[in-house]
């Protein structure tokens, strides 16, 4: 049981050997022979080696692993070491049901992520009595991007009279959140102005702002004012 073929979802040897005889063949190298043509088959075995069993090929990978060096990562940027609960590795990285396939194309990861979600949607309702709960989105920059959207859709009617299609984004947010807003908002006529949350002047052609808390420098900084200075504007 050590063997993928051994656990594979394919026919038994006696089965091979019985659609095999079906055919008029005595194996399978023979159908093959018969049914690719020569001159695009492999003159000689790949240069693969022998097969491995799964204890032997996870053998193999650790050992390449210990050759890597490990060190310190001050790459910043959102990208932090984190702590893994043990009950998250156990019962979600580690239950198969989250992940296995179904169908030979498709994980069951995409499911399993949304039914968490839902639940836990569920939960906070049910804690808070409240009608709607907010859930987490695969990463901070396609949360941005959503929040733009519901920003431009939900513009007052004034704000939409006036055809305010501009979005302010802070110069200290992370590279990476401000390609994704641009990428969505290009399509959509969203002008996006980069600039500093100090010095932003706000009129009636903005209709929203994103800035970060903490920042690109890991400052956190007091952003009441800017916020006052949006909400008179009614920047969302």
């Amino acid at each position: 049981m050590d063997t993928f073929v051994s656990r594979h979802n394919g026919p038994r040897e006696n089965e091979v050997k019985e659609m095999l005889k079906k055919i008029g063949v005595s194996s399978v190298d023979e159908l093959i022979n018969q049914t690719v043509p020569s001159n695009i088959r492999l003159k000689e075995p790949l240069k693969v080696g022998a097969a491995l069993t799964e204890f032997q090929y996870l053998k193999h990978l650790r050992a390449l692993g210990k050759k890597n060096k490990v060190f310190r990562s001050y790459i910043g940027l959102g990208y932090y070491n984190t702590i893994l609960p043990s009950v998250i590795q156990r019962n979600i990285l580690e239950n198969p049901g989250w992940y296995t396939a179904y169908t030979p194309y498709q994980a069951e990861i995409a499911q399993g992520r949304l039914e968490a979600i839902l639940n836990f949607q569920t939960m906070v309702m049910d804690l808070t009595a409240m009608p709607i709960a907010n859930a987490s989105l695969l990463d901070e920059a396609t949360a941005a991007a959503e929040a733009v959207f519901m920003f431009y859709s939900n513009r007052s009617r004034d704000k939409q009279k006036a055809g305010a299609n501009k979005l302010f984004v802070s110069e200290t947010c992370f590279p990476q959140v401000i390609d994704v807003i641009k990428t969505r908002s290009n399509p959509v006529g969203i002008e996006v102005v980069i600039g500093n949350a100090a010095s932003f002047s706000a009129d009636a052609s903005f209709f929203g702002a994103i800035i970060q808390y903490p920042d690109i420098n890991g400052e956190a900084n007091n952003y009441k004012s800017f916020v006052e200075k949006c909400h008179a504007a009614e920047i969302q």
